[in-house]
């Protein structure tokens, strides 16, 4: 079952490391200025898009798999029939903790096979909007 009480959300909200799947190198998407608020906020963001090569300051990865430092969540910015494919990808690590997706974005299979590894999962929310409203 996803998350979604304040409780837990506040917990996931403590990690500090966070991979943004589909993070913009346009100001003014979400998937720029929600990681750019985080970021702000102290998080060390880790951007994944094949079509950049820095965003936020940060060297921008292609992929889950190309990312060698530890990650905590993966935030999610891609649409939801991408979602079993990063769910696949982040299975192959050992360091996640937490599979975050995004307003609008979820797949209740995937989210099923991630918890099912013990990972947990807040689909459907946006990060900004938690972590304001929590914090």
């Amino acid at each position: 079952m996803p998350v979604e009480s304040d409780e837990e959300l506040t917990a996931i909200l403590e990690h500090d490391t966070i991979a943004v799947v589909g993070c913009s190198t346009t100001p003014g998407k979400a998937a720029h200025d929600i990681p750019a608020y985080m970021q702000r906020q102290g998080y060390r963001i880790v951007p994944v898009n094949p079509f950049a090569d820095e965003i936020l300051g940060e060297p921008a990865y292609e992929s889950l798999a190309d990312v060698d430092e530890e990650i905590d969540i993966v935030d999610v910015f891609r649409p939801s029939e991408e979602v079993a494919g990063i769910v696949d990808a982040v299975l192959e690590r050992d360091d996640v903790k937490v599979v975050w997706t995004q307003l609008g974005i979820s797949d209740d299979e995937a989210a099923a096979r991630a918890e099912s590894a013990g990972l947990q999962v807040v689909q459907d929310k946006c990060l900004k909007v938690e972590h304001g409203r929590l914090f």
